[in-house]
């Protein structure tokens, strides 16, 4: 079993190396669907797994001066708060109960049929958007915040969305931005939110540390392969591929 916890981190690993996508879209639902970890259990490990892996990617996308600090304020103004209410909301509900375990279930196959969608779209929209502005700019402070909020209760709930929405959403907000930057400044504030979200999953129990552990035996050597042949693989396939699964996975989570 623990060689198929490392394994499950070396594939998730490679495809966030590979495409930016596919942390919690992928690493929750494997735990879920193949490893029959408890959702709750399965939501806040994913979470400090990907406080982990990403703050490697803060170093990285830093040095290469990707990170607008003005997009990642904004996003966790909303996000901190957000993902602090859903905990304590959280903390009401009895998480092995049926009912939590449907709600989880439902709301993270939601999640992973949006993030499909927003896979797919990622590429033909930042082509739409270079060209002109969908949100007046004055709009645009405000709107990141609203998106924060959004991110901050998704992610704390499934764990799911900090990714592929969140970089998709900041694509129309901010047109003029290369991807680069949208990306970079995404990864750096998906670290403060899944940390806080992670740290409120401890306090509630709902991390195995053995299992946080094995994944990232498997996940480090994958993002750091998973990079190197990003430039040598033909992406959009993958992203269709990927997409295909979500949706799959999605459907299965909200009609099981």
């Amino acid at each position: 079993m623990e060689f198929g916890y490392i394994l499950a981190g070396f594939v998730v690993g490679f495809l966030v190396g590979l495409t930016g996508v596919g942390g919690g879209s992928l690493m929750t639902p494997i735990l879920l669907l193949v490893y029959n970890i408890k959702p709750a259990v399965a939501v806040g490990t994913d979470l400090l797994y990907a406080s982990i892996t990403k703050s490697v990617g803060i170093f990285a996308h830093g040095k290469l001066g990707n990170i607008d600090w003005r997009i990642v304020k904004r996003l966790a103004l909303g996000s901190v708060p957000a993902s602090l209410a859903t905990l304590w909301a959280l903390q009401s509900m009895d998480l092995q109960s049926g009912n939590a375990v449907s709600t989880i279930k439902f709301w993270l196959g939601i999640a992973l049929i949006v993030t499909s969608v927003a896979v797919l779209l990622r590429n033909k929209l930042h082509s739409l958007v270079s060209n002109g502005e969908w949100v007046p700019e004055r709009y645009v402070p405000m709107a990141t915040v609203m998106l924060g909020i959004i991110l901050g209760g998704l992610v704390t709930l499934t764990s799911v969305g900090a990714g592929a929405l969140g970089v998709t959403a900041l694509i129309m907000l901010y047109p003029k931005e290369k991807i680069t930057t949208i990306v970079g400044s995404d990864i750096a504030h998906a670290v403060p939110l899944t940390l806080v979200a992670g740290a409120g999953h401890a306090s509630l129990g709902t991390i195995d540390y053995t299992l946080l552990g094995t994944l990232l035996i498997g996940s480090i050597p994958g993002i750091y392969l998973g990079s190197h042949m990003s430039s040598r693989v033909a992406e959009h396939w993958v992203r269709i591929v990927l997409a295909m699964i979500l949706i799959y996975v999605g459907f299965k989570l909200v009609f099981h």
